[in-house]
């Protein structure tokens, strides 16, 4: 499969630049497979197991098990993307899934699954995912130049939400036509098809070379730790930043499908279906934020903070909308705003560190990631029940506005702090400091 990139202008801003490459075009097409599968198997999981036990609880429950395993084992899904050749990993991973999805998919058919096996099946499938998560994620990076990257990245978002609307229609229709094991079959498939595009991928010329640079950093490095990737990220300032950026919004904001479906069902005096109309809005915003993400060249933390709290101070204003009307106008910017921030923030995490440890680093993000969607929706559940939710909302973006204006502060006091040196210091004795 040939990667030869079709011509384009010097400098290009185009959103979808890294299609250039055709094994990125391939590599889309298999990845918008694959989401439209996942979608299809977790919309029907969870009305599987709504059939077998009659539980809204139980449903939740078996969720939270396929996550669970990211909060332990990211770390050491990354290490394992590190070590081992990228494309090996991913196909392996891919079939890996593969075989979940048709076990299951048998044991529906046979009418012998029960809740038990099916919890154990998701957790094995959480498992498995701390290593194809990120081995698929640096896998499309590989393919293209750095300076493609944020398009690559962009792309991948609009492939995600293509196959998440794809796969929860499908899931309907699959569901009715042929039964509950045939979403899960067509998802082991499309796993299947995955796999066996991986082998005839050929990185662009640009990437070539930092998968070759990769590769050399790698050969000393017998140990390939995962010591080593938690110490570059506790010792990158940039990095902590952005931790903290996305943190403290995911813990007080971006939980719209929680916040705004209180708001438009309760003092909006909304229904299902104004919800509905609120919730399609975000997905346009996704979308449109996406495109806009994939035209970054250079994305940085500071970007990410100031799109952050350019989303709090619009949270703010949807908390005080008098109207169905105006919140709708407030929410696309919203949605808009978030999708450009985690386009620019997933840039920066899998660029920043080197080719050798991009794995490790994406793993101790995992954790993280996981910690914040654990406990992000119980606390911002507990703020809405103090404080309403029009309450919630207003105060939960004045806490990530005035916490990021802060520490925004804080970072330019400690740059922009002069360093004094004394009259009768020599200068070879300064330099000698400085350095």
């Amino acid at each position: 499969m040939s990667s030869t990139p079709s011509p384009a202008p010097a400098g290009s801003r185009s959103p979808w630049r890294s299609l250039r490459h055709r094994s990125m075009r391939w590599w889309s097409v298999a990845n918008f497979v694959s989401n439209a599968g996942t979608w299809m198997q977790l919309t029907v999981q969870n009305l599987l197991v709504l059939q077998i036990t009659g539980s809204a609880a139980a449903t939740g429950l078996s969720m939270s098990v396929q996550a669970a395993p990211a909060l332990l084992m990211s770390v050491l899904g990354g290490a394992a993307v590190d070590r081992w050749p990228r494309k090996l990993t991913a196909a392996v991973s891919q079939a890996l899934l593969a075989v979940i999805a048709f076990t299951t998919a048998t044991l529906v058919a046979l009418d012998r699954l029960d809740m038990t096996t099916l919890m154990v099946l998701a957790a094995v499938t959480g498992m498995v995912a701390t290593v194809d998560n990120p081995a698929c994620a640096l896998l499309g990076n590989d393919l293209v130049p750095a300076e493609d990257v944020p398009s690559a990245i962009g792309v991948g978002a609009l492939v995600f939400n293509a196959g998440r609307l794809a796969g929860a229609a499908l899931a309907g229709v699959t569901v009715g036509f042929l039964g509950t094991a045939a979403a899960y079959f067509a998802n082991g498939f499309s796993f299947l098809f995955v796999t066996a595009v991986i082998p005839f991928l050929r990185p662009a010329a640009g990437a070539v070379r930092q998968a070759a640079a990769g590769r050399a950093a790698q050969r000393p490095r017998s140990g390939m730790s995962v010591r080593e990737g938690l110490a570059f990220f506790a010792r990158r300032p940039r990095l902590l930043a952005l931790a903290g950026v996305t943190g403290i919004s995911a813990v007080f904001g971006r939980n719209y499908g929680l916040t705004l479906a209180v708001l438009v069902t309760g003092p909006l005096a909304g229904g299902a279906a104004a919800f509905g109309t609120v919730s399609t809005v975000l997905a346009a915003g996704g979308i449109v934020g996406a495109v806009l993400g994939a035209r970054l060249r250079r994305p940085s933390v500071r970007l990410v903070g100031a799109l952050a709290a350019t989303g709090a101070l619009l949270q703010v204003a949807a908390g005080l909308s008098p109207s169905l009307a105006m919140l709708l106008v407030l929410v696309l910017p919203m949605a808009v705003v978030e999708s450009v921030s985690d386009t620019a923030g997933t840039a920066v995490l899998q660029t920043d560190p080197p080719a050798h440890l991009r794995g490790r680093v994406l793993g101790v993000w995992g954790s993280i990631g996981t910690v914040w969607s654990l406990g992000g929706p119980p606390a911002l559940g507990l703020l809405m029940e103090l404080a309403g939710p029009r309450g919630a909302l207003i105060t939960g973006g004045a806490i990530i506005a005035l916490s990021l204006a802060s520490g925004h502060l804080l970072h330019r006091r400690r740059v922009t702090t002069p360093v004094a040196l004394t009259k009768d210091a020599a200068p070879q004795q300064a330099l000698q400091t400085a350095a």
